[in-house]
């Protein structure tokens, strides 16, 4: 048995986390795969219950879980100077070391260019980030007025990791090629430690192919021909700024779901923010959300050798597809006049 967590999140994740659980144990009674479902308090609802947004308790509960589905956090309203009022930091709380972001395209929702297929795989425990990289102070600092300091971290392990992730998920693809970005050329120690991780584990990976593209060259080459790439690795800054121009490649945000790994769990949390202008309205685009349970069903399936929890993963992603392509339950964004509870609804039908 399974055991997936339910965080609602605030503003519109309360309106989109339900039609992700809705499709996604529709997809597990049809695959015969069983699964224990919890719910467990974060953000607003955490602090309401328990004085803080990320709960002790939601964390020492998810503990022995395969994984969870988090709705967005609505942090912009929070009041600021109070510790108890954060941005949840759950992938570095489980060492959760890779955010998986496929950008896909849809014939009939307008996109940049038609046929777009391709994963992101970015490390977010290191790199300039540095909340993901420090325990205790500060990466970055001012020793006077006129200077700012940064610090850049890049480790083999992190590296190492996060290429593996790569080429195993480029194993269960058709061109089964990964591309590692990076600027080794400008940064020889940093970046030059993150190309050397990757090149000794795509050695151990023969049925892939692997290739090197710099990041500024990329960011031009995946706009002008992003059919040369499919399973993209890349490290933490690099990959936030790339991800986001690979949705753009395909119609937005509403259309960017997302996965953060670990060695023993997984977290379905969408890309997009929490949207308080529309919240309540029920007009939110579970899209993201659902796919990004779709995820968690995959890498499951992938990481327990549990071939349930992968044709469950399957089922959802034939449904989405069938109900974007008829275009009848679509939300506004999409094109069409659906509700966010329609398109849900219109998903798990056709599970």
């Amino acid at each position: 048995m399974l055991k997936i967590g339910i965080l609602l999140g605030d503003d519109i994740g309360p309106e989109v986390v339900p039609e992700c659980v809705k499709v996604m144990k529709a997809a597990a009674a049809k695959a015969g795969l069983d699964v224990h479902w919890q719910d467990f308090p974060i953000g607003r609802r955490g602090h309401e219950m328990h004085g803080h947004t990320m709960p002790q308790e939601t964390v020492d509960g998810l503990k022995g879980f395969d994984g969870w589905i988090m709705g967005p956090i609505g942090h912009g309203s929070y009041p600021r100077n109070d510790p108890t009022w954060i941005m949840p930091p759950m992938r570095k709380k489980f060492d959760q070391f890779a955010s998986i972001k496929p950008v896909k395209s849809y014939e009939n929702i307008r996109s940049i260019h038609k046929n777009v297929d391709i994963v992101f795989v970015r490390e977010v425990t290191e790199g300039m980030q540095s909340s993901d990289t420090i325990v205790a102070g500060n990466g970055e600092f001012r020793p006077n007025d006129e200077i700012s300091v940064g610090m850049r971290v890049v480790t083999r392990k992190g590296a190492n990791r996060v290429a593996r992730e790569a080429f195993e998920i480029a194993r269960t693809r058709k061109m089964k090629l990964v591309t590692s970005v990076h600027k080794e050329p400008v940064y020889r120690l940093v970046c030059g430690m993150f190309a050397e991780e990757c090149r000794k584990v795509a050695k151990e990976y023969p049925d892939c192919k692997f290739n090197e593209v710099l990041v500024d060259g990329f960011a031009m080459k995946v706009v002008m021909n992003p059919h040369q790439f499919d399973v993209v690795v890349t490290t933490n800054q690099f990959g936030d700024i790339l991800t986001d121009e690979g949705a753009g490649l395909v119609g937005g945000l509403g259309l960017a779901p997302g996965l953060c790994v670990g060695a023993d769990n997984a977290m379905a949390q969408a890309t997009h923010g929490s949207a308080p202008d529309i919240a309540g309205k029920n007009i939110a685009n579970p899209y993201a959300m659902i796919m990004s349970g779709q995820m968690l069903f995959e890498w499951l399936g992938r990481k327990r050798n549990d071939p349930k929890a992968a044709k469950a993963a399957q089922l959802i992603d034939q449904a989405v597809d069938k109900v974007i392509a008829e275009a009848k339950h679509l939300t506004g964004d999409l094109g069409g006049k659906a509700s966010t509870t329609q398109m849900g609804d219109a998903i798990a039908a056709a599970v």
